[in-house]
């Protein structure tokens, strides 16, 4: 197991939405379905529509473990609004008024906003960019991993080297992701 990269998942609501942030707390509530109206939260009197990545998907089971403290995710959110990838949340979140959903940072773009959060009970709420994932005032990151098998050692060796490398390290960062160097 060897981490090559940091990811940050970023919560993501419609750009209408009023509501630009949330504790850890209310993501919670939000994403079990305690939390059904963005009044709840200091938005408008709007039914929320939660979006979720497939149970498949690490992205899910890391916003799980983070954010949901282990929680289980609300009924409804896993069979008609599981989402196969993130495309498909950016799409839906752009286009359903109430909605909210999570991404890794390198999707965010102008049809979507950005909450920013907070994980000390509403003190601070940090936005998610790549200086904040980097040097963690962000919250929500999780690191990135290649797994081989230590019998092919040798064969991935190189491989590994070369995404640690400064050239390889340019990539990770190009492509969206948080060097770990």
């Amino acid at each position: 197991e060897v981490v090559i990269a940091y990811d940050a998942l970023a919560v993501v609501v419609h750009p209408s939405n009023k509501v630009s942030n949330l504790t850890r707390e209310q993501l919670e509530g939000i994403f079990t379905g305690k939390i059904k109206n963005w009044k709840e939260v200091g938005g408008a009197d709007m039914k929320i529509v939660a979006y979720s990545r497939e149970t498949s998907s690490g992205t899910y089971e890391f916003f799980k473990e983070s954010v949901l403290k282990n929680k289980n995710y609300m009924n409804g959110i896993l069979s008609s609004l599981s989402m196969p990838a993130t495309g498909a949340i950016i799409q839906s979140v752009s286009q359903t008024k109430g909605a909210i959903g999570y991404v890794g940072l390198a999707y965010i773009n102008k049809e979507v906003k950005p909450i920013h959060v907070s994980y000390d009970a509403g003190k601070t709420f940090t936005e998610p960019s790549f200086e904040n994932a980097k040097n963690k005032a962000y919250p929500i990151v999780r690191p990135l991993f290649y797994y081989y098998d230590v019998k092919n050692e040798g064969k991935v060796k190189p491989f590994i080297d070369y995404i640690l490398s400064a050239e390889g390290q340019a990539t990770v960062k190009q492509v969206g992701y948080i060097p770990v160097k």
